[in-house]
């Protein structure tokens, strides 16, 4: 019996792998890198005993994904405060566990947030599996109407409406911004509420010992199940996949077109053709000698902290990103897991992850800008860093060329690209007239490890594999 085969062992393709081999079907995993692991992958960047993440850090959608929290992977979680937001008056927002906790800190703009993210938070446990799947009919319609009512619209639009004084403000501009677009555009206000939800419903959780443990523990289930690995080994062309019962690729459009030999079908080819991608990263890691001197000593609770200021500053910062220009004060995302985690860095030390948006392909060094952002609320971190390792978007993509020009989630995330990706269909995941799916974040749910996308497809495939 011929195999299935997954390409890309990331959290999709080793989720579509995992599924497709617990319902009976022979796979094997093709790897270009020489280790597994997609961006779930930790290394010693910086210094020797340093442990830093390369790519993704913080995992709330991995803890809210039904299909991994269905697997016995053999791994722990360990938690801060969600999320702090520091701000040039020396205090800085709270997003804790609770809505009520978060509330509490957002002083007069506190019951706008409870009625804002009390119901949502209440629903989670039927809403989050509705917002980690394709569109599709529902028993919930009116719960995924009723969010959808807010979601659609931009961020701006749902703060200008809802809140009033700067904390608030700060804190969920912010959460849009990891949404990549400008605040003022939708859906951010989706990525905003989505994120806020999983504060309060999971946590933002790191994995213990780094984001390799997810992976590791991931590959380990698989291979109990029977899936065979290949690392080193690229995949050039449609060719080489010929003898596959299915093939489940976590690729992206612009990958697929590049190995596609004419095989596919022209609409099709010209919608991925015509598939967006948004803005890039330029990541920093730091080895320190201490910990991050924040002036918000509430900073010293949190594994991630925003780094940006008022709203007005979030807002400016994303929206020159998405005119093709680099922030002078850039919307940093920085993660601190030796704080809860110090098996991380040696004695004494820590490490520090932070990364900001640039126009997709952007090969601007942002170190200096990162570092100042962060002197601005934390003085004296300059002085506590022992080594440093940058990529920018250009490296991004050269690492994981699922990350094209540095986009970290598989495609820009408006509101057509929410509606089609990467195409308008019943199923997404198919790609007519071959035995391909696609499983990549270029698929629904889209960006974030939750390996959904992976499942999905999985899903699909089974059916074709199934068929008279």
């Amino acid at each position: 019996m011929s195999a299935t085969i997954v390409v890309g062992s990331g959290p999709n393709g080793l989720a579509a792998a995992i599924e497709l081999a617990r319902s009976g079907h022979a796979v094997r995993v093709i790897e270009a890198e020489d280790s597994l692991g997609g961006g779930l992958r930790s290394e010693a960047l910086t210094l020797p005993g340093f442990v830093h993440d390369v790519c993704a850090s913080v995992h709330p959608l991995a803890l809210a994904s039904p299909f991994f929290r269905s697997l016995p992977l053999a791994m722990e979680w360990v938690h801060g405060i969600p999320l702090a937001h520091p701000l040039d008056d020396g205090r800085a927002a709270l997003l804790e566990r609770t809505v009520r906790g978060t509330a509490r800190h957002l002083g007069h703009d506190g019951p706008a947030y409870w009625r804002l993210f009390e119901p949502l938070v209440r629903d989670a446990g039927a809403l989050l599996p509705l917002l980690l799947a394709p569109v599709r009919p529902t028993r919930h319609a009116l719960l995924l109407a009723g969010f959808a009512l807010y979601a659609l619209r931009s961020a701006q639009s749902l703060i200008d409406a809802k809140f009033k004084h700067e904390r608030a403000r700060a804190l969920l501009a912010g959460i849009a911004a990891h949404s990549l677009l400008p605040v003022a555009q939708a859906p951010s206000a989706g990525f905003m509420l989505t994120l806020a939800i999983l504060a309060h419903s999971v946590g933002w959780p790191i994995p213990r010992g780094g984001s390799q443990r997810l992976a590791d523990a991931l590959v380990e289930h698989a291979r109990e199940l029977g899936v065979g690995f290949s690392t080193g080994e690229r995949i050039v062309s449609l060719a080489q996949l010929h003898e596959a019962s299915a093939a489940v690729l976590s690729l992206t459009p612009r990958q697929l077109l590049a190995i596609e030999d004419g095989r596919l079908r022209p609409g099709y080819r010209r919608a991925l053709d015509r598939f967006r991608y948004g803005p890039g990263v330029f990541k920093v890691d730091y080895a320190l000698d201490s910990v991050v001197p924040w002036r918000a000593r509430e900073c010293w609770l949190a594994a991630t902290v925003h780094v940006g200021g008022t709203f007005e500053d979030i807002a400016a910062s994303e929206a020159a990103v998405s005119r093709g220009e680099t922030a002078e004060r850039p919307f940093v995302i920085a993660a601190q897991p030796t704080l809860f985690d110090r098996s991380r860095a040696p004695a004494g030390k820590h490490v520090l992850w932070a990364y900001c948006h640039v126009p997709n392909g952007s090969e601007v060094d942002m170190t200096s800008r990162i570092e100042a952002q962060i002197e601005r609320f934390a003085p004296g971190f300059r002085d506590r860093i022992v080594a440093r390792h940058t990529m920018n978007a250009r490296q991004m993509e050269a690492h994981d060329a699922s990350f094209v020009g540095g986009d970290i989630n598989g495609g820009l995330a408006n509101v057509r690209q929410f509606l089609a990706r990467p195409i308008l269909s019943l199923d997404p995941y198919r790609v007519p007239g071959t035995k391909l799916l696609l499983c990549s974040a270029s698929t629904p749910p889209g960006g974030g490890v939750h390996g959904m996308c992976g499942y999905f497809a999985a899903r699909s495939a089974l059916r074709r594999l199934s068929a008279p």
